[in-house]
């Protein structure tokens, strides 16, 4: 597809870094939208964006739209519903007050989506390619524990185990979507895949909270300036993860994926002055140990 395969490693680096920012972003919505409104923030204000990214490349490229078939809107709506369904259980799990037990099962998202990738896209999953995964997945549950927070009973470990498992069937089903298109051109894969997602979602998304929640609307649309810079951040890192997903196999940007939680350490650090505990020193040295195996596996 591209004559520098790498590059998939340069667009998830950018993608977590921006997906960095967006939910620094989305923590300062949440006390005036709440978690459901500031998730649906990235999709609301997302959307526009997107179809700008996808208008600027067809006037800048002349490239037209891709023919789709039936197997790309399967694809997309899957990889949206699932995401949908991902965040609620998520979002059920720490109402529950197990934020930490959900938070650290999340995070075998990438383990998940080696093996949804391997039974639905055919996607290789080499040995060193699955050590490179557990290690870094081990590094992040290990930062997302602490003394005591593994408890809870069962009920928070299924629903974190299953939340993402939704996420990682969401992007088996965005990288489904792409490769359905069948293109030479994968920005344009990308970018129209993207925008197309970002729609149905949240289409589906608003049509719930209008039913269901119709204030949580209402305070999103008073709150659309300061929305408005998440939703394009949120659009930016979706941009660069179908960019990778594009490239290589979604268990392989996942997994680099997962560079984002030392960016959220080194944010912490060094804006907030948060000391690293040892506990969370020893994650870190697992995540970076992870991915240098992956791309060196890769």
């Amino acid at each position: 597809m591209t004559a520098y395969p790498w590059l998939w490693i340069v667009f998830t680096v950018i993608a977590a870094a921006a997906q960095t920012v967006r939910n620094a972003m989305q923590r300062e919505l949440t006390g005036t939208l709440g978690t459901l409104g500031a998730t649906h923030v990235r999709f609301l204000f997302g959307f526009p964006f997107a179809l700008i990214f996808l208008a600027t490349l067809m006037l800048w490229t002349g490239a037209p739209l891709p023919h789709t078939g039936w197997a790309f809107w399967l694809w997309v709506l899957e990889g949206s519903g699932a995401q949908i369904a991902a965040t609620a259980l998520m979002l059920v799990a720490m109402g529950e007050r197990s934020f930490v037990v959900t938070i650290a099962y999340l995070k075998t998202e990438p383990i998940q989506v080696a093996i949804f990738g391997l039974i639905f896209l055919g996607d290789a999953v080499t040995l060193w390619m699955m050590v490179a995964i557990v290690v870094a997945t081990a590094g992040v549950v290990v930062m997302s524990t602490k003394p005591g927070g593994m408890v809870g009973g069962v009920r928070p470990t299924l629903m974190g185990l299953i939340s993402g498992g939704m996420f990682a069937l969401s992007a088996i089903g965005y990288r489904g979507a792409i490769l359905s298109l069948g293109l030479s051109n994968y920005i344009m894969a990308a970018t129209f895949t993207l925008a197309v997602g970002l729609v149905a979602t949240t289409v589906m998304l608003s049509l719930y909270l209008v039913l269901r929640s119709p204030g949580v609307m209402t305070a999103i649309a008073k709150a659309w300036r300061r929305s408005m810079f998440a939703g394009f951040m949120g659009a930016f890192a979706s941009q660069f993860w179908f960019l990778g997903f594009s490239l290589t196999s979604a268990a392989n940007v996942r997994t680099l994926a997962l560079i984002e939680v030392l960016f959220a350490q080194l944010a912490a650090r060094f804006a907030f002055g948060q000391r690293t505990t040892l506990r969370e020193a020893i994650g870190m040295v697992l995540v970076v140990a992870g991915v240098v195996l992956l791309i060196l596996a890769y």
